[in-house]
């Protein structure tokens, strides 16, 4: 039997993504939509032939409505930054699996004082399982990427720029949350989390960031607090790299590259380079499944359903990746004083 599924939030993500991939899942079955208002939540609902219960702050079946009903076993959080921890907490204690958006939380924290109030309330909460989304796991092209990576030998330097020019008009910019941000690092923390993800999981689970120091800048008045920031990263491997972001800028991106004792690897969007110290270079085009999210939504469905959580999609893994986009904007803020990570071995107690 499928597992009954709310989905909660009416933005471009939970229309565009989150929605067709629930529809999608064979383990997973969407029973309601949550949006602040009603004309929000038929939005997101569009088309779909199935029905959708609708709920909303404007009528009088709201959030707490959903929490009650025995056929919701799950619910995605796909909600504004600084607004979804309350509604992962309530969720949760109504014993409702969640699979929140990332960042796990809007700082360091927020995140581990969730992370720790989860664990000790679990078997009040009927064993529900708590989830942080993160599709940039999910995509192929970096999978493969890092099975070239072991092929290379030890990881000597890597190297990530991403760059983007984002324009007043823009969707994305144009949802009130992001245009106004009250979250920290405004764009650079909303898809920084995903950059540093995708090196994390490039790096190994052997290879993590124990010391990194930054500068940071604002170069568009339309993109606060900060949209550009440069890092250098120093592991336990006692190598180190280099982490560029900007959201403000000409230059041209994406790359992750990743240097080994036998040659290098870069993944550019699909492509997936390998250039072996001996040996002729060769780029793959490696399909991804859209953004990733497709298969994020099913691994999450198919761990719930074999009554496992998905170690990939744990709330520690998305806290190590917000606290790297953390420490980079506290060392900008200090004029590139250097920081120290506590939270980048998270399958280590």
């Amino acid at each position: 039997m499928a597992i009954g599924v709310a989905l909660i939030g009416g933005g471009i993500w939970a229309k565009e993504e989150h929605l067709p991939a629930i529809l999608a899942s064979k383990d997973l079955e969407l029973k309601a939509i949550y949006s602040r208002s009603l004309k929000s939540a038929k939005d997101v609902a569009g088309e779909v032939s199935q029905k959708i219960d609708l709920y909303s702050e404007d009528t009088s079946q709201g959030y707490e409505d959903i929490l009650k009903r025995d056929d919701i076993q799950a619910l995605v959080v796909s909600l504004p930054i600084a607004n979804q921890v309350p509604f992962i907490r309530s969720a949760l204690s109504a014993g409702k699996h969640v699979l929140s958006e990332k960042p796990v939380a809007e700082n360091v924290a927020d995140a581990v004082n969730l992370i720790k109030w989860y664990h000790e309330h679990k078997a009040a909460h009927k064993d529900a399982t708590w989830s942080v989304a993160e599709n940039f796991r999910y995509l192929e092209s970096f999978k493969n990427a890092r099975l070239e990576i072991e092929k290379l030998g030890k990881i000597i330097g890597f190297r990530v720029r991403i760059y983007a020019n984002i324009q007043e008009g823009w969707k994305f910019f144009e949802t009130s949350w992001r245009k106004n941000p009250t979250h920290q690092g405004g764009f650079l923390l909303d898809g920084g989390v995903h950059y540093t993800a995708a090196l994390r999981g490039l790096l190994g689970s052997d290879v993590h960031v124990t010391r990194l120091a930054a500068f940071t800048t604002l170069l568009k008045e339309h993109l606060p607090p900060v949209d550009t920031m440069d890092a250098i990263l120093k592991t336990n491997t006692g190598i180190q790299g280099t982490f560029q972001s900007s959201v403000a800028t000409t230059l041209t991106g994406p790359e992750w590259t990743i240097a080994c004792e036998k040659g290098t690897v870069t993944v550019a969007k699909s492509e997936v380079t390998v250039r072996p110290v001996d040996g002729e270079e060769v780029t793959k085009t490696i399909p991804d499944e859209r953004t990733g999210v497709p298969p994020e939504i099913r691994a999450w469905g198919e761990a719930l359903a074999a009554g496992r959580q998905n170690p990939e999609q744990s709330p520690e893994e998305a806290l190590a990746d917000l606290e790297l986009i953390q420490l980079m904007l506290r060392s900008g803020e200090k004029e590139g004083q250097p920081q120290i990570c506590q939270h980048q071995t998270p399958g280590q107690k």
